[in-house]
């Protein structure tokens, strides 16, 4: 009688985890073939590759890992700095690309978790990094008190950003898709206005508000040769407090379950209105987070660009981190080390920072269809294989494999 116990192989070959590394395997390989196709060498050797055919090799051999080696060397290890400070400069600044996108990417995941699909990060950051800049020049305190109003001002803003949205979800129905795309646009506009009327700097033209006071930024965390500041510290905080909200708590319980039937927790006694309404305050809140790490931590004002792409590609993060704390935080690091390597990468080798935008959205792509990743790796396994029980023992399975 076979068991119907799987073996370690077999839960590893089926599971999610595996399909994301694998999914970020074949985005670089990708990547790697459309850095060799812009290449100037690779293409002049294309030209006679009937008669030297491994001179094209070479050269798209020597672009891609050229390529890729200068990413590294800008986000991870520097190995060809002369000092070491030098040679770990690359990797603090990847775990400061990663701190605005970890704690933009959790409230994502939660809302996700919950059955709704947050796309307003870049709002609810917006609305953090706003409050949190006024806060920071407009008042004079001690150093911990003035950054923990800091940080208290950039989680209430994202909350009723993103508590607003939920309310209306809760009470109306209204799509949260919808939602989150018009207050994405009101923020940013709510931005400019201010950044050219009440927070615009004394005596500036530009859009740009006053510099937040010393007492109100994020000390850092390896003196000033580097930029890390403690708002990632205060970002791997948040990451244990997503891993203890959806795995050790009622609140988390609740919103698994009604991210995945609505209908079914409603009927188990669970309050669906409560849920949405917290759920999306709390993925607010964490993405307003994110608008003090930009502002008092990485550039000390704020601007019309604060926000860059982050809530954006929050999104993307929290894909690829499946919605699991511990998975957003390592999908997070790639990311930071992709905008920090990516500079690197074009300037030492000329290749286009936009492959890094490829790779990225590859991943988006395979992530989202992991059939097409077990095929491309040979994961599919067999369905529908006869039972060769003579007897047809009860226990043994019908059928082998099987997304879950």
């Amino acid at each position: 009688m076979s068991s119907p116990t799987r073996s370690p192989l077999q839960r590893l070959r089926r599971s999610g985890a595996l399909v994301s590394v694998l999914a970020i395997l074949a985005s670089f390989v990708v990547g790697g073939l459309l850095i060799a196709f812009t290449d100037r060498d690779t293409k002049e050797a294309a030209g006679y590759f009937f008669a030297r055919p491994t001179d094209m090799l070479s050269a798209a051999w020597d672009a891609v890992a050229g390529a890729y080696a200068a990413m590294f060397r800008g986000a991870v290890f520097n190995y060809d700095a002369g000092t070491f400070l030098g040679m770990i400069h690359p990797l603090t600044e990847t775990l400061t690309a990663a701190t605005p996108l970890l704690t933009a990417a959790l409230g994502v995941a939660i809302a996700f978790r919950a059955g709704l699909f947050n796309i307003g990060a870049q709002g609810q950051l917006i609305l953090g990094a706003i409050l949190s800049t006024w806060i920071g020049f407009t008042l004079e305190l001690a150093w911990p008190l003035h950054l923990l109003l800091v940080v208290l001002g950039a989680l209430l803003g994202g909350a009723l950003w993103g508590g607003l949205v939920g309310w209306l979800k809760a009470r109306t129905g209204a799509h949260e898709v919808i939602l989150t795309i018009m207050l994405n646009y009101v923020a940013l506009n709510l931005l400019g206005y201010l950044l050219n009327n009440a927070l615009q700097r004394e005596g500036s033209t530009n859009p740009v508000s006053p510099v937040v006071n010393p007492s109100a930024q994020y000390p850092l965390l390896l003196g000033p040769e580097f930029r890390l500041h403690l708002g990632f510290l205060v970002a791997v905080a948040a990451t244990a407090f997503a891993w203890w909200l959806m795995n050790r708590s009622t609140l988390g319980f609740e919103i698994k379950a009604v991210g995945a039937n609505r209908a079914a927790a409603r009927t188990a006694g669970i309050d669906t209105f409560k849920v949405t309404v917290l759920a999306m305050v709390i993925a607010g809140a964490l993405a307003g987070l994110s608008g003090a790490a930009q502002v008092n931590g990485t550039e000390k004002f704020l601007s019309e660009s604060i926000a860059a792409s982050i809530g954006f590609d929050a999104i993307t993060v929290a894909l690829l981190g499946r919605s699991r704390p511990i998975g957003v935080f390592f999908a997070a690091l790639l990311f930071g080390a992709f905008r920090a390597g990516g500079v690197t990468m074009q300037i030492a080798t000329g290749t286009p920072i936009d492959i890094v935008l490829v790779v990225q959205s590859l991943i988006v792509l395979f992530i989202a269809a992991p059939p097409l990743v077990r095929a491309m790796f040979g994961l599919n396994e067999r369905r529908g294989k006869k039972n060769k029980n003579p007897k047809g023992a009860a226990g043994a399975p019908a059928t082998v494999g099987g997304d879950q």
